[in-house]
């Protein structure tokens, strides 16, 4: 029989070492949490980042597809994992568009996560079809103001990240715009190119081949820099909204309670993997900016994107899920 003395040592040894420390990690695979279905974007750049990753870390990274209710089933998952290291959760700027669109949510979508890295970024564009009376953002803010309520754009949904974007470039831009709501994105394109409604809120990776094509045009790009798959197509900042910066992004994110210096840790490896040449590569085909940050300006950016998309559902009148 153990002495008291003997086993007061083994907990003392078990509380210093903890479940899960920055010098054992990992020593065995690794979970990636994506929160949408198999063969989608968040999906497929996942999985791509997950092969540099599993090379880093000596172990594999495993993409586990946990799909439905916009995207909250798979986060709520996330946030109910043990905070050991061993469940990633591969965050897409959607987690914030539904803190901001849910009334209620089984997990808090700033204080039950961590952040560790963004990992890509890819601007949406204002889309319309070649025949359109704009060709800048300038112009179409003077066609709006010319036709005043005239004017309409569509998205994949309501309460979907275009539909945010839109209200906001909206906004800011002092243009008067309906939103048109569309089950996905060939819906909504084949609206736009059949004069159905005027413009398209879309991210660049779909709308890239025919933009570049001539199938229909960019008005604008979101992001605050111009990309580099369509130089020619100015920002929203150029047209005169010095700041404006709106891009879909994704990171990755771990359960709230994880040990700093294991946060530290899988950063460092995320970091690493993301100089991969190859995946930088076949990502930015596609139009992807890979990029990496650190846990704490992360973390503050998943707060900060949820107070924005609060507001803009606000001023726009957008009711709650």
């Amino acid at each position: 029989m153990k002495t008291i003395s003997a086993l007061a040592g083994i907990a003392a040894a078990l509380i210093l070492v903890g479940p899960t420390s920055a010098q054992d990690w990992p020593e065995r695979p690794v979970n990636m949490i994506v929160a949408y279905g198999a063969g989608g974007g968040t999906d497929t750049l996942a999985r791509i980042v997950a092969d540099p990753l599993s090379r880093v870390v000596g172990q594999p990274v495993v993409v586990e597809n946990r799909a439905g209710a916009g995207g909250t089933i798979g986060a709520a998952a996330a946030a109910d994992a043990d905070p050991d290291g061993y469940t990633l959760y591969m965050m897409a700027n959607g987690h914030t568009v539904a803190g901001a669109m849910y009334a209620s949510l089984p997990y808090d979508p700033v204080a039950d996560f961590q952040g560790i890295s963004e990992v890509a970024s890819m601007p949406l564009v204002v889309i319309a079809r070649p025949d359109f009376e704009a060709d800048t953002l300038e112009e179409l803010i003077a066609l709006s103001q010319a036709r005043p309520g005239e004017l309409n754009f569509a998205s994949v949904g309501v309460g979907s990240s275009q539909h945010f974007a839109g209200e906001l470039l909206a906004e800011t831009a002092g243009i008067d715009m309906m939103h048109i709501p569309y089950q996905n994105t060939p819906e909504a394109l084949a609206a736009v190119l059949s004069g159905e409604v005027d413009m398209l809120v879309e991210v660049l990776a779909p709308m890239l081949g025919q933009i570049t094509s001539g199938d229909i045009k960019a008005l604008a790009v979101t992001s605050a820099q111009r990309h580099p798959k369509i130089p020619e197509v100015a920002t929203v900042a150029e047209g005169g909204f010095d700041g404006f910066d709106v891009s879909t992004w994704y990171g990755i994110a771990v359960p709230a309670g994880t040990d700093a210096a294991l946060a530290e840790q899988i950063n460092a490896a995320v970091s690493e993997a993301l100089e991969d040449e190859a995946m930088i590569a076949q990502l930015g085909e596609t139009g992807y900016i890979v990029q990496s940050t650190d846990p704490a300006s992360f973390t503050a950016k998943i707060g900060s994107e949820v107070e924005r998309w609060q507001q803009v559902r606000v001023n726009a009148g957008i009711d709650q899920l």
